[in-house]
């Protein structure tokens, strides 16, 4: 199984992480300021805008909390300025991390991803030495219910999005960076609702796991930097097994 599909596997386990520790609005709220501030506030001329929309109805975020969010970002309404940060690290294993940030303070942001990185066995690494190993997709997860795979897959080739992989439980889609609002927008319009879609760092090069002790300590390690209120999402290129990964996330 490629690592992107094993990262999707963890997926679900993800989200009820971040759900259980109340950062899901969190996270929503500063990528709906950075959207609009960079797109405008209006989601009918912003599709990034739209996309998160959905999200936050998805994550039961309140509407009020969305539209706030929204003003702050096109300066409507007073807020904290946000910076969106990439930092590089090391896991136990010497799997790479690819770590995303938005963050109100880059300082307090770059201790807390370094001394996590530490106490986990890993190490923060130099700008550049792992980027290179991954590349930016935009992912989208389509649950098996929602739709059947001919005509999802229809649909990613006449909105050239790349192809169609068939999962135990859901679909995954790639698509280019360039693509991904056309994509997004053609589910909308096809009625069918992702349960994720992102844009995501997948990784090249797999770097192989077998040490069971090993392969928790990673989990645990990309598990305590996702819990850390900046950031946004962990991308790794590890490869475990996909049956430790599911007794991990039940053990959760």
């Amino acid at each position: 199984m490629s690592g992107h599909s094993k990262w999707a596997t963890t997926k679900r386990h993800k989200a009820a992480v971040d759900a259980k520790r109340g950062k899901i609005f969190s996270v929503i709220s500063k990528e709906l300021m950075l959207t609009a501030r960079d797109g405008g506030g209006d989601a009918e001329f912003n599709p990034r805008l739209r996309t998160l929309i959905l999200k936050a109805k998805q994550a039961n975020m309140p509407a009020e909390n969305v539209e706030r969010a929204i003003k702050k970002g096109t300066g409507e309404l007073e807020g904290t300025i946000i910076e969106e940060l990439l930092y590089e690290g090391y896991a136990p294993g010497g799997v790479g991390l690819i770590i995303e940030v938005t963050t109100d303070n880059k300082n307090r942001s770059a201790s807390e991803v370094r001394s996590t990185l530490g106490k986990g066995g890993g190490n923060l690494a130099g700008a550049g030495a792992l980027s290179y190993n991954f590349k930016r997709k935009g992912q989208f997860l389509i649950a098996k219910d929602k739709t059947d795979e001919d005509t999802l897959t229809e649909l990613a080739l006449e909105n050239d999005a790349d192809d169609v992989v068939a999962e135990k439980e859901h679909f995954e889609v790639l698509s280019e960076v360039s693509e991904f609002d056309k994509f997004t927008q053609a589910l909308n319009a096809a009625e069918i609702e992702a349960d994720s879609a992102e844009l995501v760092y997948l990784p090249e090069n797999l770097v192989a796991v077998s040490d069971e002790n090993i392969a928790r300590q990673v989990l645990r390690l990309i598990d305590n930097l996702d819990e850390l209120e900046d950031v946004k999402a962990v991308h790794s290129n590890y490869d475990i097994d996909e049956a430790l990964l599911e007794a991990y996330a039940a053990q959760e």
